[in-house]
């Protein structure tokens, strides 16, 4: 393992983190606020963190598969450790352990939080939070692959390693070409939902940390009641913004390409928008009589829809409140997502929709023993790597999921508390249901709950695999055993 290149990828990350910290330094200057000294001072030492390990010489290694797992995996720790230090210091959040779940839950874009009174906070604090989301939502490592150049496949195995979905596809052949489309996409529909939400009379920083979190599908508010205190001209808007943000983004390339038909030929699109839809009617119906207008109902039905396969987590009410059956359709968006290619989590709509097939597939095959049955995508064959990394993501993923409930179920919550808790951090949702429902939060829980919950979310972002990399010890043993072979052999 190419130890050098690890550190100096872990090091660009930092100095990009570092330089981030001086917009909610800046934030806090125009406040006022003392709080913003600490965002200078911890940006300064990530940034001189970063400019060290990257004093090697790691960027001419070659970086491999292996490598891309295991920098991507440290550098989403390193920039949650260093991300969570500001809070600690200016006391908005004084426990480190608390303060990394909330770092670690923004960076995720899963929006899970510890906070009890979260208008607490300075305003310096409140956009760090927010724009963490932002930051995580298209993937750091995809912003530093625009900026620096990497040999050979080093930039694919970053991207496939941190990239949302089944298999990266790029909308434009070269890699750094490529993020740049997604970041210019991404940050124009930021801008977008701003100024539309500041027209619906949105107060400006509302505005922009609201957005940051719809983008990202993140859902850290800057108000006790999350979204429901905005008119619902603003929840429209932001439930709209949720569903499109939570859509592949090589459908916005082919649409700003002029190339309509080939986005509408995307089948996993077709399915995420029908779910939507079905979802939203079959609520609708169900909790009609529990709203004094249909318009509510449909706005309320609507706007959770969005925001639970999109795994954004912002709510307008207490959907504790729902019928069982309403609730268990918000429990099965959880665990589908939103569609690969997006900033949205969960197992994502084209895994569920490849995996229904290969189950038809097989079912056909054992009354058609010689039939010839391919599983197919947007008319293309999914070839056979593809269907041994969904299984193995599937695999790795039930026994997380297992692991962790196994833990957290220690600290002897309800079975749905418990249940939901490790779904809303495994699948980047935030809220869950009962005590950690959308009125409720993860502040009860000890804080080696806190840690798995903190590896869930890490594992749910990252698509498991490279936590899971990180994590074996033959990772370790063999890499150390090169390494020190090759110091002998100089």
């Amino acid at each position: 393992m190419n130890f050098s290149v690890i550190i100096y990828v872990i090091g660009a990350v930092l100095r990009v983190e570092g330089a981030l910290m001086l917009l909610p330094g800046a934030v806090g200057l125009i406040y006022g606020e003392r709080e913003a000294w600490s965002f200078f001072a911890v940006g300064a030492a990530a940034f001189l963190a970063g400019a060290v390990m990257c004093l090697g010489r790691g960027k001419r290694g070659e970086l491999f598969a292996k490598e891309g797992f295991v920098s991507v995996a440290l550098s989403w720790l390193f920039i949650s450790l260093f991300g969570c230090v500001p809070f600690v210091i200016n006391r908005d959040i004084p426990r480190f352990i608390d303060a990394f779940f909330e770092t670690v839950s923004g960076f995720t874009t899963t929006g899970s939080s510890i906070l009890r009174d979260v208008e607490a906070l300075s305003h310096a604090s409140l956009f760090w939070r927010s724009f963490t989301h932002w930051i995580g939502g298209m993937g750091v490592l995809v912003f530093l692959l625009m900026l620096l150049p990497f040999v050979g496949g080093a930039g694919l195995h970053l991207l496939r390693a941190e990239s949302p979905g089944p298999q990266v596809g790029k909308a434009v052949p070269k890699l750094r070409q490529n993020a740049f489309v997604l970041y210019v996409i991404y940050t124009a529909m930021t801008v977008a939902e701003i100024a539309i939400l500041v027209c619906g009379k949105m107060p400006l920083f509302d505005a922009v940390t609201a957005a940051f979190g719809t983008a990202g599908t993140g859902g850290f508010a800057v108000r006790n009641t999350s979204i429901a205190s905005y008119s619902p001209f603003c929840q429209y808007t932001i439930t709209v913004f949720m569903i499109l943000f939570g859509m592949n983004f090589n459908a916005y390339y082919f649409i700003l390409m002029r190339r309509v038909r080939q986005a509408a030929r995307i089948e996993e699109l077709r399915w995420y928008l029908g779910v939507i839809a079905a979802a939203v009617l079959a609520i609708f119906i169900n909790t009609r009589h529990i709203f004094a207008t249909a318009e509510q109902a449909f706005r309320s039905a609507f706007f959770h829809v969005g925001s639970v396969i999109t795994t954004t987590g912002f709510a307008i009410r207490d959907y504790n409140d729902y019928p069982q059956f309403s609730k268990v359709i918000l429990l099965l968006l959880m665990f589908i997502g939103a569609c690969a290619g997006s900033t949205g989590g969960g197992i994502k709509v084209s895994r569920v929709v490849v995996m229904v097939k290969s189950a038809f597939a097989e079912l056909l095959r054992v009354v058609h023993p010689r039939i010839v049955k391919k599983v197919r995508l947007d008319g293309k064959a999914i070839e056979h790597e593809t269907l041994r990394s969904i299984n193995t993501f599937l695999i790795s993923y039930i026994a997380i999921f297992i692991v962790s409930l196994l833990i957290v179920s220690v600290d002897d919550f309800g079975m749905m508390t418990n249940f939901s808790a490790v779904a809303a951090t495994i699948n980047n949702i935030g809220p869950g249901f009962d005590l950690v429902g959308p009125a409720g939060n993860y502040a009860s829980f000890s804080d080696l709950s806190k840690l798995t919950f903190c590896f869930d979310m890490l594992a749910g972002r990252l698509e498991v695999i490279p936590m899971l990399v990180l994590l074996n010890p033959v990772t370790w043993s063999r890499a150390i055993r090169l390494h020190r072979r090759s110091r002998q052999g100089k």
